[in-house]
């Protein structure tokens, strides 16, 4: 009985922060990613919305693997410790229940995806099959532009149908087509919320800039995960597809979330999986910050263990901070 109150309990401070950090940004976001948002020191190429939290109870995803990337289940609330700007808080509130989950997929199909793409697809339906019930998604697809392909919905059947009308062609505005995937998260129903990216990589036609990204996805309680089609080192690349890997490592290290580099197609379905399985399985800790101060400033997030004895060292990836409210 006790057990159920908690959950109760970490269900409604979800679904409190899902509309907390939401609701600030409505207004801002109903222009769509078309058009950058204007910002005093903009980039040439804009800038994005600004979230803030405003509420007292900050929540953390956080999944934990072995030395051999094995997920690690079972854990307590006793085996973490949580840090805000260096400072240990007390964990108030922890979870390691499947809860629904909202998840953009962002799906390439620049030209570069030609011959990738129907392993692609494949690997997008094992990514559903790992579904639960409740969850809901939304599809984007890019090349020369992001599109918004389906609105968020629980029907994988008719996401499989949209994905097997698109062809690969173009050039990549993959970074055009992540912002879309989180603007687009404003209108999700769970308070969990992912985004998965299907690419090889890089970007050369995009309206949004590398910073501006980075601002939104810093600034966004979501998590990013991608698997890497990325074309071996003695290929032929453009600057952009040399840079793409590391450009999407440092976008889902930001969240807690992981790039899952894809050596051959065929291990596409499987990397799905594995990821949808790791989703899943993760634990949510909350705290309330010691410092209350309401002054908008990037506060850094730390996640480490106290493991059970008998335990090999374990990786833990959680995002890296959020921002305070400022009034």
């Amino acid at each position: 009985m006790k057990r159920a109150t908690q959950l109760r309990v970490v269900a409604a401070v979800l679904s409190a922060l899902c509309f907390f950090v939401l609701a600030p940004v409505r207004a801002q976001e109903q222009q769509g990613p078309e058009k950058p948002a204007s910002h005093k020191s903009a980039s040439p190429k804009g800038s994005a919305p600004q979230i803030r939290m405003d509420v007292n109870i900050v929540l953390v995803n956080v999944t934990v693997t072995d030395p051999y990337n094995r997920l690690v289940t079972g854990l307590e609330k006793d085996n973490f410790r949580v840090f805000e700007d260096g400072n240990e808080q007390e964990v108030a509130y922890f979870s390691s229940e499947d809860v629904p989950t909202s998840i953009g997929v962002i799906f390439d199909m620049s030209g570069s995806m030609s011959d990738k793409a129907s392993k692609s697809r494949e690997a997008a339906v094992e990514f559903f099959k790992t579904a639960n019930p409740q969850d809901e998604f939304s599809l984007i697809t890019f090349n020369d532009r992001a599109e918004l392909t389906s609105r968020f919905t629980a029907s994988v059947e008719d996401l499989q149908t949209r994905m097997m009308y698109t062809a690969a062609h173009g050039r990549t505005a993959l970074l055009d087509g992540i912002y879309l995937g989180l603007t687009q998260m404003k209108s999700a129903h769970n308070a969990k919320r992912a985004l998965l990216i299907i690419s090889d990589g890089g970007d050369n036609h995009s309206r949004y800039s590398e910073t501006d990204i980075r601002n939104f996805v810093k600034e966004s309680d979501v998590q990013l995960y991608a698997m890497g089609i990325f074309d071996p080192a003695g290929y032929r690349r453009t600057t952009e597809e040399v840079q793409g890997p590391t450009l999407l490592s440092e976008l889902c290290d930001m969240t807690g979330g992981r790039v899952f580099p894809v050596d051959s197609l065929d291990a596409l379905p499987d990397i799905a999986t594995k990821i949808g399985m790791e989703l899943r399985n993760q634990y949510v800790l909350g705290y309330r910050p010691s410092d209350q101060t309401k002054d908008g400033r990037w506060r850094k997030i730390k996640v480490k263990m106290r493991p059970p004895r008998g335990l090999p060292p374990l990786n833990v990836y959680s995002r890296t901070g959020y921002f305070a409210p400022d009034h």
